[in-house]
């Protein structure tokens, strides 16, 4: 294979430009309250001086939505320029608020217009239908002229966890319903003539994750639209396996040459993602030849991998993303990883989580956690550490570790358990799909979880 990257169209997002010729762009989102000011730009100031180049808060209510002029005021009145971004959920108008102060605001077809996910089939006639997407129009088509006025960017980010009970109905569980939740919304902006769009489609799963983004960047060429991407692993976890499950993920398209701009999501202090997200950026001509060169090997089921790196970090993030796409692609269910600077059992353990990372070979306990953001309203990082010292030695239990309902249950539908924040010191337990045990006091969640996972394997 030879490397030769994706050529998009360029979106303007304040003073950077994302897609064409550009560099890969690096960003991060903050976990603080966006009522939070001081919170805000002090977080703020930790992503950008990493080397961050764009800063997203989530917006739950128009009162956030204003408050990012605030934040935006301070960071600039303190020298840093970088654009800021609301990411907006379930509440259309808060969109439009956002786009007066904000550089880029994020939208998520899944809830944008159609109520939240809850898994209910619904039945609709062509007519029904159509009515339902004419609803999208009426509320994207006036954020659109807001977002013209403004010169504010958007971005179009679908996540698996949050697709609608609409989608979900016509098209299943699939790429092909991932993806024309994003076309939907694309088609509008196409015909209004909005072209500052950034566009992402996010999975807990690489394989989803990758294979959707495929077939999304094929259909928008079918339509002649060539927008920038960000490509992103949602619920990656923390630690090693965070970064290896991003890399597999992330890298398998970036060495395919797709990829505009990245965010490593790991559920870790937001300025922890940059330098991962750097690596990757750095590294992918690289391990785009590796990549070939590793194909070239594959013998019995099997790619030898052989990289001599003498930090243990990134010689984790270019095995994983060399051999991504192929494991994703399952030319190959089999690694061995060859250094001269670490010992077999280490490396045998780093090919063991490369393989869970690509969904094929379970050998440890799989965490769906998420980066957290203002919508978590517990501590995140201590709860998924209390979690994994109780739970890590059931091999091949998958538990979802949530900081809200936003993808929660969606991404955790594949999960054995499910722990999601349900509002302030409150937590929802869930079996799969199914709420069992709702706003437990924060204090007796992981016992609670503990409890219920014992139960079912005593």
């Amino acid at each position: 294979m030879i490397y030769q990257r994706r050529i998009s169209s360029v979106t303007r997002v304040g003073n950077i430009l994302i897609g064409g010729q550009n560099p890969i762009r690096i960003q991060s989102m903050g976990t603080v309250d966006t009522n939070n000011t001081e919170g805000c730009v002090a977080q703020a100031k930790r992503i950008i001086d990493a080397g961050g180049e764009l800063v997203r808060f989530t917006t739950q209510g128009t009162r956030e939505a204003e408050n990012m002029k605030c934040i935006s005021d301070r960071l600039k009145a303190d020298g840093y320029m970088t654009p800021l971004v609301a990411d907006v959920h379930f509440t259309a108008h808060v969109a439009d608020v956002a786009a007066q102060y904000c550089e880029k605001v994020r939208i998520n077809p899944g809830n944008y217009v159609d109520p939240g996910r809850v898994f209910k089939h619904l039945e609709y006639t062509e007519e029904e239908y159509t009515e339902e997407l004419k609803k999208i129009e009426a509320k994207l088509i006036p954020f659109l002229n807001i977002c013209k006025e403004h010169h504010t960017a958007i971005r179009i980010g679908v996540n698996h966890g949050s697709l609608s009970d609409r989608i979900m109905s016509r098209y299943g569980d699939t790429p092909a319903g991932i993806v024309e939740s994003c076309m939907e919304f694309l088609r509008i902006c196409k015909r209004e003539h909005f072209n500052d769009i950034v566009i992402s489609i996010k999975a807990s799963n690489t394989v989803v994750m990758v294979t959707t983004v495929r077939l999304l960047v094929e259909t928008m060429d079918k339509e002649d639209m060539h927008y920038p991407l960000h490509l992103g692993v949602t619920e990656a976890g923390e630690g090693e396996d965070g970064r290896i499950k991003s890399a597999v993920g992330i890298g398998a398209l970036l060495t395919e040459g797709i990829g505009d701009t990245i965010r490593v999501s790991l559920s870790e202090e937001p300025e922890c993602e940059i330098p991962v997200a750097r690596q990757l950026v750095d590294a992918v001509e690289e391990c785009a030849r590796r990549r070939a060169e590793a194909e070239a090997s594959i013998h019995d089921d099997t790619i030898t991998l052989t990289i001599d790196e003498p930090d243990w970090e990134t010689l984790q993030l270019k095995a994983a993303m060399t051999v991504g796409a192929l494991l994703i692609d399952r030319k190959a269910t089999k690694l061995i990883i060859h250094s001269s600077a670490f010992n077999d059992s280490r490396l045998t353990s780093l090919a063991d989580a490369i393989l869970q990372a690509a969904r094929i070979k379970f050998t440890k306990t799989e965490y769906i956690s998420c980066p957290g953001c203002g919508r978590t309203l517990y501590n995140l990082q201590e709860t998924i550490a209390r979690i994994k010292a109780a739970t890590g030695h059931l091999v091949g239990l998958k538990i979802g570790i949530m900081g809200c309902i936003v993808n929660g249950p969606g991404e955790m539908a594949d999960a054995d358990y499910g722990y999601v924040g349900a509002g302030r010191g409150k937590i929802s337990l869930y079996k799969q799909k199914v709420c069992v045990q709702k706003n437990i006091p924060e204090e007796e969640a992981v016992e609670k979880l503990l409890e219920l996972i014992n139960q079912d394997l005593s």
